[in-house]
């Protein structure tokens, strides 16, 4: 299969080049940029791409690849600190800049190769500190915006082309027809990367495993394909347990346990450990340590579960690459966002081995394979829900009170998006609450209440997501049913901040 592969020097935005372009099922790896020469001989792509990242070129621990890979006669592609690498090493200059973030009009003053197709100009995303002052020897400018006169280079010659913007995020108009026009046109990669096919190559290498496999099922779209693909592969020697952690969505327990008895031919085993998830985060109010604490909790659960129903060799997970990524235990130099319980939160004395099946894998890449595997389409288009669960939508310690408050109110959000219409528009909705408490008046009475915050954005992939714009009515029948049917809250907030610079998660 034809792949590109993609140097990972710390951009927030290195992920999405991956991710758009394997839109147009072409296969795309996320690697360190300090791989070896042979390394990346050894996995044979028909390209190059370099990411951003936050560093300076001419910083004495600024990141820099192999001088051979420079060298490897590949169609090559750098974007900001990329490009920033290629004019510095191929002889050009680049200099200290005023810094520039945001949308800025490149006008395209070459319409071959890379930005070929693309019309006159576009809106592109910058977000840099350096530019390009001097192009090297034998590139020309074929790009170039008000504030970066060499916003766009290319070596015909080479096939090397440098860009300060970022075509892999949705701000930059035509970004995806760009990466192709690179992809496609210039490294000539087959489009071969299909969900049909990673299915197919993903049982094959799962029935070659030995020992029997649990799997921990949430309910979600995540964990129910890897239990359903490994199923496929390896039928009953896989068995799934469900557990209630005390930190669900309101009556979820029962509603899992229901779904998977009528649709799935799976080994189905549901244990209720709510109370002592619970009593382990009394008092605990960091949001990491809540994560590892439900992580670890999850895992005696499943190793106790093990012992008494094993043996079993493997526990599986639904692991996703956005996962993977934020956990920072991805292979580039990514900082840690936040430890997901599947991942980061792993104890050292987890005496099971790891089975990922989805781990390379988007949201978006998931939900074709469960409709391809047959999966209820009310399962498919239900919204995420984090592994810790309402542990990490209450801010602060997790109470009775505060529990109560983010499962009802959850309900209440979820229920008026379905009464409107727009629940399957959204990629994510839910209340969140937290300690500050604000006056209200009910009746003749001044009352002292929880304060709600609603959150509902539209996203892709969970990378980054925009706040949803809700009609004005949906969100006062919320609010009056939130005050009106829980008595505990006075006021109902609506978040309206994207990701990033905040995460979808308030913890």
């Amino acid at each position: 299969m034809d792949k590109i592969i993609v140097l990972d020097f710390g951009s927030q935005y290195s992920h999405l080049i991956c991710r758009r372009i394997r839109e147009f099922s072409v296969y795309a790896e996320l690697v360190p940029y300090d791989i070896s020469y042979e390394e990346i001989q050894k996995m044979n792509p028909k390209g190059v791409i370099f990411s951003g990242g936050p560093s300076s070129v001419y910083s004495d621990d600024a990141p820099n690849p192999e001088n051979k890979i420079f060298e490897m006669n590949l169609p090559l592609l750098g974007i900001c600190y990329g490009h920033q690498l290629i004019v510095n090493k191929f002889g050009g200059k680049v200099k200290r800049a005023n810094k520039e973030y945001g949308s800025s009009v490149l006008t395209i003053d070459n319409d071959k190769d890379l930005l070929s197709d693309l019309g006159e100009s576009l809106r592109a995303w910058m977000s840099h500190g350096d530019e390009a002052e001097e192009i090297p020897p034998g590139f020309k400018i074929i790009g170039h915006t008000e504030g970066a006169k060499a916003a766009a280079i290319a070596s015909e010659e080479k096939k090397v082309f440098g860009i300060q913007f970022h075509p892999e995020v949705v701000h930059t108009e035509l970004g995806t027809e760009i990466l192709k026009n690179f992809v496609l046109k210039v490294c000539g990669a087959k489009q071969e990367w299909t969900m049909e096919g990673f299915i197919d190559s993903s049982v094959e290498k799962i029935s070659k495993i030995e020992g029997n496999v649990l799997c921990g099922v949430s309910g979600g779209i995540d964990s129910t394909v890897a239990a359903l693909l490994i199923h496929k592969a390896i039928g009953d020697r896989l068995k799934c347990v469900f557990v209630n952690n005390g930190l669900l969505r309101w009556n979820e327990e029962k509603e899992i346990e229901e779904m998977f008895k009528e649709n799935f031919k799976v080994n189905f085993n549901s244990i209720d450990a709510s109370q002592e998830f619970l009593s382990k985060l009394k008092g605990v109010e960091d949001p990491e340590d809540k994560r590892k604490i439900v992580g670890e909790e999850f895992v005696r659960v499943f190793t106790n579960f093990a012992e008494s129903n094993g043996p079993f060799k493997w526990l599986a997970q639904g692991t996703l690459y956005p996962d993977v990524i934020e956990s920072g235990v991805s292979k580039g130099p990514a900082a840690v966002i936040k430890s997901h319980h599947n991942v980061g939160g792993l104890p050292e004395w987890l005496d099971l081995e790891i089975l990922e099946p989805l781990r390379e894998l988007y949201k978006d890449e998931v939900r074709k394979i469960a409709k391809i595997l047959g999966v209820p389409e009310k399962l498919l288009m239900r919204h995420p829900f984090p592994g810790p669960g309402l542990s990490v939508r209450i801010i602060g310690e997790v109470t009775d009170t505060k529990l109560m408050i983010a499962k009802k109110a959850s309900k209440i959000v979820e229920e008026e998006l379905m009464n409107g219409g727009i629940y399957e528009k959204v990629w994510q909705a839910y209340a969140a609450v937290g300690d500050d408490r604000a006056v209200g008046v009910v009746g003749d009475e001044r009352r002292y209440g929880n304060i709600v915050m609603i959150r509902v954005v539209d996203s892709i992939d969970a990378m980054t997501a925009d706040w949803t714009r809700l009609p004005h009515g949906i969100l006062e029948k919320m609010s009056n049913r939130i005050t009106n049917e829980i008595e505990d809250v006075t006021w109902v907030t609506y978040t309206i901040s994207s990701k990033p610079p905040a995460t979808i998660e308030p913890q």
